[in-house]
Order: structure tokens, then C-alpha cells, then sequence
């Protein structure tokens, strides 16, 4: 069993928040070592168990899910790190399907915090630049240290964002890794095209490693060229995951249930109460712990993973009557993932329900406002706490020039959901306002 190599003070929750949220949120440059350097400093918490890890532009989180449900289903001991949270930090971190409680939470980012400052104060001693120690590192770390006195088999870890030098990528014990597809995305960090993104997601592709390309890959053929060039340089095969779905008309409100059905006779069919995005996703997840495992699954145990697995936030029912459906969709290609799932349920756009939307002013506004107005009768604005949020009054007017029909414009997302109290919505447009309203609904 891991145990730290020196004692950390005790540490509230308030006070990890406070540290947490207090730390860069990107560092001048990225760098791995900060959080290989912060991982030797604590012993090598990473070494304690096995990784598999997930990157991707969208549908990341709800594969790492599964995959951390189809492990545990195996009977492995499963940890799970994803990003963002939808209401509390403590959801980044799971350990056996659930959120860690807040003491460990805060005993992981004190020991974080405590190797950072060790590992600064040895590199100024030395004359070298201290490191630019941001919330990612620091939380990274932190997840590293919690999994390991927990005593997991495998983590689950997905990418904040790209992957060359996302800070999960520092952990030294990876075995396995998925790319679940690309989109342009976190621009000024990844690179301008599809083609550079692609790059620095398909760097976690490494010798030794099993690796799965999600259907998101494949297209167009220059990204796909990317990720075949990288795995052929790796000297890895990657492995695509096949399926396909038939869907079951259903009303709003009610469960979507969806047929997945996998390419190998093994395999039974899935029934997920899932979305018909989720497809891919599921399959990209079946495919890594196959990768991982080294051998096929039980059928069903992965039958019982796949139904049970929650995914917060993502098609997500607040409550059934009348209907309150969120989604954390924040990009063009989001956007039309869900909008695809919504007609399932609500094919006829003159009888859905009004949109409420919240959008992050760092993302492409346009692309999401005109596939939004074009896919509601009436729409609803307000804006998030995130201080990256776009005001409510500038995204009803992008609302208003594509045509919309307002049908509010709120100054926050509890205003907004006290005025829509009785009546229907669906909300999406960004992770925040899935969250926010989540939070409110508990």
C-alpha cells in the first residue's frame, strides 16, 4: 500500500478550494515536469496502479465513464479523474463509483501543494525558474496521491484538454489510451486546425501502449492521417471500434433507450438508457478496457455496466414533469450531437419546449447560437458564474440576429430558473449552466 514520505498539514475543504482556485489556470508554458517532479517528490503515487487514459475534443467524459463502469464490472478496482465538475470539485475525483468525500479531496491537494512548494524551493535554491503550478497540476497530483492510499487497480484519466502535455500524461504507469474524436476547441493553447489539435492529442500514442481511435478520428482524412502516422511511429496497432445503433421513437421526458449493437458475436446487444450519441462513446469504451483487459468481456457484466453508468450532465432529466432536460454541449459539434439525440424525442421543432442557453465567450458563439435557433420555436438567455461567460443581454442579441424568438433574458441561471419554475425547458449551450441548474435541482 502507497504512504506518503513526509506528513502534510491538515488542510479544510475551504482551504483546498481556496488554494485550488487560486493557482494559474494555464502556466506560461506547458510543461510536464511540474507534475512528474511534484509525483517524485510524493514517492511515485503513480506507480501504486494502472492507467488507461481518454483524450478527445468531445465525448471524452462520458467514455471515460463507461470505461471506468465496464472495469469495475470486471471486478477491478476502479478510480476515475474527469474535468470539469458540474457542482462540487469532489467530482473530479471517484474512487469505486463514487465522489471522494472532501477530507480526502483536501488531504490530496494539501500533499500537492506541500510537493510544490518542495520541489519550487529546491529549483530556487539551485538558480532555476520555479514552476508555474496550475489548478490542473495541482489537482492532477492530488487525484494521484487519493487514488493510490485508496488502493485502486486502474485509474481512469481524462485529458483537461490535448494531451502532449496534459498533466495526466505525466503519470508513468499509462497502459492503454483512447482518442475519442477532434474538433477545434481550447484553439489558443492547441494549435489553429484540425490538423495541429490532432497532433497534440495523438501524442499519447506511445510505444508499449494499447490504443483505440474513436470514431471522431477518422475524418477528415488529413486528421486521420495524423493519428495513423503517430501509432506507425509508436510501432502501436490501433484498434477501431465498430457499431451500430437503432433507435426507438420516444416522447420528451420519457427514458431514450438505445440499441447498440458491437461487431464481435461475443457481445450481446447493449440497451443503454442513453442518447444516441452515446454510441460511439460506448463503443470507444467497450474497445479500451478490451485493450487494457488484453481479452474479451463479460457479456453481462457489460450489459449491467453500461445501463447503470451515470453520465451528469449529458442528456441529463432534472425532472420528469414537466420536463427540465440539460446538456453539457459547448461546441458547434456538440451541439449537433445533441440537437441529433433531441430529435429522437422531439422531432416536431414547433412543439419543443423553450430553450434556455448560456454560453462561454471564448467559444464559438455563432456556430452554437445558429444551430440552437434554428432547432427551438423560443428561446431563453442568461449567463453562468464562470467569469468566462458571455452577458445575457450580447447573447440574446446573437439569439435575436439569427432569427430567434425571445422568450427572456435572465442576469443568472437561478433568476432564470425561478422564472421557468412551471413550465418545461431544455438548457444547454455550455458546461456551466448544466452544472449550475444541476446544483439547483439537487
Amino acid at each position: 500500500m502507497y504512504k506518503l514520505p513526509f506528513e502534510v498539514p491538515a488542510m479544510t475543504y475551504a482551504e483546498a478550494l481556496a488554494h485550488v482556485r487560486g493557482a494559474l489556470r494555464f502556466g506560461i508554458e506547458p510543461l510536464l515536469e511540474t507534475v512528474e517532479d511534484m509525483l517524485a517528490e510524493l514517492g511515485d503515487p503513480d506507480l501504486a496502479f494502472e492507467c488507461v487514459q481518454v483524450a478527445g475534443t468531445n465525448g471524452k467524459t462520458s467514455t471515460a465513464r463507461y470505461t471506468a463502469a465496464i472495469l469495475s464490472g470486471e471486478g477491478l478496482g476502479v478510480a476515475l479523474y474527469t474535468s470539469p465538475e458540474l457542482v462540487s470539485y469532489t467530482e473530479r475525483l471517484e474512487v469505486r463509483g463514487a465522489p471522494v468525500s472532501q477530507e480526502a479531496f483536501s488531504h490530496g491537494v494539501s500533499a500537492a501543494k506541500v510537493a510544490g512548494e518542495r520541489v519550487n524551493k529546491r529549483r530556487a535554491a539551485a538558480g532555476e525558474r520555479p514552476y508555474d503550478i496550475t489548478e490542473f497540476d495541482t489537482l492532477t497530483v492530488a487525484a494521484m496521491v487519493v487514488f493510490a492510499e485508496a488502493g485502486v487497480d486502474v485509474a481512469v484519466l481524462e485529458c483537461g484538454m490535448g494531451g502532449r502535455w496534459d498533466a495526466t500524461s505525466a503519470a508513468k504507469s499509462i497502459r492503454s489510451v483512447a482518442v475519442t474524436g477532434i474538433g477545434l476547441d481550447h484553439m489558443r493553447i492547441l494549435g489553429d486546425t484540425l490538423e495541429e489539435i490532432a497532433g497534440e492529442k495523438a501524442a499519447i500514442i506511445k510505444p508499449g501502449r494499447t490504443c483505440v481511435l474513436g470514431a471522431g478520428t477518422a475524418s477528415p482524412a488529413t486528421v486521420e492521417r495524423v493519428f495513423l502516422d503517430q501509432a506507425r511511429a509508436a510501432g502501436v496497432e490501433p484498434v477501431r471500434p465498430e457499431f451500430q445503433i437503432t433507435k426507438r421513437p420516444h416522447r420528451l421526458g420519457a427514458p431514450l433507450e438505445l440499441d447498440v449493437a458491437t461487431p464481435r458475436k461475443t457481445y450481446a446487444e447493449l440497451a443503454a438508457l442513453k442518447p444516441a450519441y452515446q454510441a460511439q462513446n460506448i463503443a470507444c469504451a467497450v474497445a479500451l478496457c478490451e485493450c487494457y483487459l488484453g481479452r474479451t468481456l463479460n457479456e453481462d457484466a457489460l450489459f449491467t455496466s453500461v445501463v447503470q453508468c451515470p453520465t451528469p450532465g449529458r442528456f441529463q432529466l432534472l425532472r420528469p414533469d414537466p420536463p427540465v432536460l440539460i446538456d453539457a454541449c459547448h461546441n458547434p459539434q456538440s451541439v449537433e450531437a445533441f440537437l441529433s439525440a433531441l430529435s429522437d424525442v422531439a422531432p416536431n421543432r414547433a412543439e419543443r419546449p423553450v430553450l434556455l442557453a448560456a454560453v462561454l465567450s471564448d467559444k464559438d458563439v455563432n456556430g452554437i447560437v445558429s444551430l440552437l435557433a434554428a432547432a427551438f420555436p423560443r428561446v431563453a438567455v442568461t449567463q453562468t458564474a464562470s467569469p468566462r461567460a458571455l452577458p445575457a443581454p450580447e447573447l440574446a442579441r446573437a439569439f435575436a440576429a439569427a432569427g430567434s424568438e425571445l422568450a427572456g433574458t435572465y442576469p443568472t441561471v437561478e433568476a432564470a430558473a425561478s422564472a421557468l419554475c412551471g413550465e418545461s425547458y431544455v438548457a444547454c449551450g455550455s458546461i456551466t449552466l448544466a452544472g449550475e441548474l444541476a446544483g439547483l435541482f439537487r
